[in-house]
């Protein structure tokens, strides 16, 4: 069995070494990286199969790492470390490509329970099929997709509210439900963040995303894709 490669990026010497003692006694593979722009490094260099990035590094934030990496299509989930209560950090977090966050000062059980979620979700991402509708195809097994043969860039987390609402043509997806199977939340304080995503994708995606005829709003209750 391959041991999962986790990458932790924090400056504080007690949080790091804690987290370096528990996921290894827990069987995964840790490397440490202390500022923003080793991390950056080391992410982009190695095949890591997840991300603990604090959010308050010195130099490089952990929020422009994230970006960074998103941008060049690291894959991986990323989950957000952050002593920050204020809901604008983790919104801002997940809008740019963060796939979690949890709140310092935390457990070890919460924290490994949300890496258990977030490797899941990855192992089950190449189980999906390919989805055609107008000029556009996407195949969710290889995490591309293309409108009129021309590659168009999608995030992880925009392959992820694509697929869910695929999976369920037809039928009406909740912001409640996406929040809750695409970010793991059942009680998020914003559904901007499902809506924002919903956004980019009729942007990629539809011929005219002012007048979307595939991925749909139903008022007040959700959205619902039609292929």
């Amino acid at each position: 069995m391959t041991t999962v490669k986790i990458l932790v990026v924090e400056d504080e010497p007690g949080i790091a070494f804690a987290l370096e003692t528990d996921l290894g006694g827990e069987g995964y593979d840790v490397t440490v990286a202390t500022t923003g722009g080793e991390g950056l490094r080391l992410a982009r260099g190695g095949s890591f199969d997840l991300v603990l990035l604090d959010v308050m590094l010195p130099g490089m934030s952990g929020l422009d790492v994230c970006r960074e990496l998103r941008r060049q299509r690291f894959e991986a989930p990323i989950i957000m470390l952050t002593a920050r209560a204020e809901e604008v950090d983790r919104v801002v977090g997940l809008e740019i490509g963060a796939d979690d966050y949890v709140t310092k000062p935390f457990g070890v059980r919460e924290l490994l329970a949300r890496i258990r979620v977030r490797l899941r979700s990855r192992s089950g991402a190449g189980t999906g099929d390919t989805v055609r509708f107008g000029i556009v195809e996407v195949h969710f097994d290889k995490h591309e997709a293309f409108r009129g043969g021309t590659r168009v860039d999608l995030t992880g987390k925009e392959f992820e509210v694509l697929r869910l609402l695929a999976r369920h043509r037809g039928e009406i997806v909740t912001r409640e439900r996406l929040l809750d199977e695409v970010w793991g939340y059942e009680h998020y304080p914003t559904t901007r963040t499902v809506d924002n995503h919903i956004l980019r994708l009729r942007q990629k995606l539809e011929e005219n995303p002012s007048d979307p005829r595939h991925i749909l709003s139903v008022y007040g209750e959700g959205y619902k894709f039609v292929a």
